[in-house]
């Protein structure tokens, strides 16, 4: 059963958009809610399966080959280990990448030992895969090794041109397909009281794609009153050209997150 769609109190006005696709979106807003933050979630991106999943099984199949596999997000971990063979666990010798804490959870929830897992170190404050590749140059020389990189439809290549820049082959396999929201019943009710109430909402973005599906949603919206988080410099970006009168860089935790609003209400104060 999908956590409950709005909870938390300490906010005292302030609510959190939570616009991670499901089924995150509904753990953030659970994990907000222990924080004593309260959040609706209002998922932008919607994550489906590939159209042909024979190269996600097949990669399974070829998994003990790779030295790296990299998952570009929890929904790539999610989708990915969904088409895991019942017999198949994850290779000793392989090591698997995430670019954040989100991915690398889904990765140790789905069988992998926290050991074979190469992240970014949480205070280093940077959560991508240039983060990710100065744990790797660490790690080995990659001349001669093979990586995965583990994705939806399409997506950055930055990693894989780097990995082969030092003489690794790189493969990719898409897990997911990504793809406009439709919004339900309260979902469009978040929508509405946020464009309503700009000032006690908080938009919390983890995803320039998904920033994008925001004004086909709202058309005419002025967004000139609202407040943004991002996760990252590129959808912090995405945030501004949108309208987004003040857009926050945040780390992508929700810890972060809640920190963040109880600083914001002691300074506006009672």
């Amino acid at each position: 059963r999908r956590a409950q769609r709005e909870t938390g109190a300490a906010g005292a006005g302030i609510r959190v958009v939570v616009t991670r696709p499901q089924p995150q979106a509904d753990a953030w807003v659970a994990r907000l809610a222990a924080l004593g933050i309260c959040s609706r979630a209002l998922p932008l991106l919607a994550i489906d399966a590939p159209a042909d999943l024979r190269p996600v099984r097949a990669a399974w199949g070829a998994l003990a080959g790779f030295d790296l596999v990299m998952f570009v997000s929890p929904s790539a971990v999610e989708r990915f280990f969904a088409e895991r063979p019942s017999d198949l666990a994850w290779p000793v010798a392989t090591r698997a990448g995430s670019t954040g804490a989100g991915t690398e959870r889904a990765l140790v929830r789905s069988g992998v030992a926290p050991a074979q897992v190469i992240s970014p170190p949480a205070e280093g404050g940077q959560f991508d895969s240039e983060a990710l590749w100065r744990q790797l140059q660490k790690l080995r020389d990659w001349r001669g090794a093979k990586a995965l990189i583990v994705r939806g439809e399409g997506g950055r290549d930055w990693l894989a041109e780097t990995l082969r820049g030092q003489g690794a082959q790189v493969e990719f396999v898409a897990a997911y397909r990504r793809s406009a929201p439709v919004p339900d019943a309260a979902g469009r009710s978040t929508l509405a009281e946020a464009l309503g109430q700009p000032q006690g909402h908080v938009w919390l973005f983890s995803s320039s794609e998904a920033v994008a599906h925001l004004p086909a949603l709202a058309p005419g919206a002025d967004w000139a009153a609202a407040l943004a988080l991002a996760t990252h410099e590129r959808i912090e970006r995405a945030a501004r050209a949108i309208g987004f009168g003040r857009v926050e860089l945040i780390a992508p935790s929700p810890e972060a997150v809640a920190s963040y609003i109880r600083r914001s209400i002691q300074l506006r104060g009672p």
